[in-house]
């Protein structure tokens, strides 16, 4: 959600039942505005929250012109003092998905795993255990890109891409219709598009290179990993992720409200597939 409009945008999210207390949220209105100067960013995200056994870690994310360039990601304890974090690595990925259970909300936290590694002594080769040390920092930055990567969205329109690549916020979106915001096809990945770029000309002959140029929420595996709601006597339009528990996406139809909330355990729902 835009830190620009965060008051409204938590009070449209609010309906999941997770909010912020009035202290947090005049702390994120002063310093969010402060790390947009300080780092130049062109749109500041409020991304959410993720809640730790001690203490929760708080989310913002800096975009630049073009909103599909790599992001910047900011993490907070009080909501006031911002700390940048490092972009997320394929071996940060492959270090932190052995770790399970909650956060503990201590950045210098480390788990411990034991790992059997092969050992050369000489002519003869045996197994050792070793421990391996990971920082609770990194699984917090693979946590956060896993969720970007899965469950990050828009509408259909928000975005539009120029002839020369780069793509921007669009001045002229006015919401979607409410029958077009009852549809998953109307979201879109906020992401790189990874689906669409496996498609055949023939099934992208009906699709709009301008605004279509993302991946549909409609093709997401597995099927049924989203749940549409109608609030506020219909006129709130409610994306809830069964996959990632937490995310909520708000939109207004007619309206250019919109945006999506984390406020989770930072846990991915591994049993869906057989829930379904």
């Amino acid at each position: 959600m835009d830190a620009e409009g965060l008051l409204l945008s938590l009070e449209l999210a609010s309906g999941s039942g997770l909010g912020l207390s009035p202290d947090r949220r005049a702390s994120l209105l002063t310093s969010l505005t402060l790390v947009k100067r300080d780092y130049r960013f062109d749109r500041v995200l409020f991304w959410g929250r993720i809640l730790g056994l001690v203490a929760d870690y708080y989310i913002a994310q800096g975009l630049s012109e073009d909103q599909l360039a790599p992001r910047q990601t900011l993490y907070s304890m009080n909501c006031m003092e911002w700390s940048l974090l490092p972009p997320a690595t394929e071996e940060m990925m492959v270090q932190t998905a052995v770790v399970k259970g909650r956060f503990m909300g201590d950045p210098s936290h480390e788990y411990e795993h034991t790992e059997i590694q092969k050992v050369k002594d000489g002519d003869k080769t045996f197994d050792d255990e070793v421990v391996v040390r990971i920082k609770e920092e990194t699984r917090l930055v693979s946590v956060i890109d896993q969720i970007d990567k899965a469950v990050s969205i828009i509408p259909r329109g928000a975005l539009f891409k120029t002839p020369f690549g780069p793509i921007h916020v669009n001045r002229t979106f006015e919401g979607l219709t409410l029958p077009e915001a009852k549809k998953l096809s109307s979201y879109f990945h906020f992401r790189e598009p990874v689906d669409l770029k496996t498609k055949t000309l023939l099934e992208k002959a009906d699709l709009d290179p301008s605004l279509d140029f993302l991946d549909s929420l409609e093709h997401d595996i597995p099927k049924g990993s989203w749940s549409v709601q109608m609030e506020r006597g219909g006129t709130l339009v409610v994306l809830r992720s069964l996959l990632w528990p937490g995310l909520t996406f708000y939109h207004a139809p007619r309206t250019r409200n919109h945006g999506f909330v984390y406020m989770g355990t930072g846990e991915k729902n591994l049993d869906l597939p057989f829930m379904l």
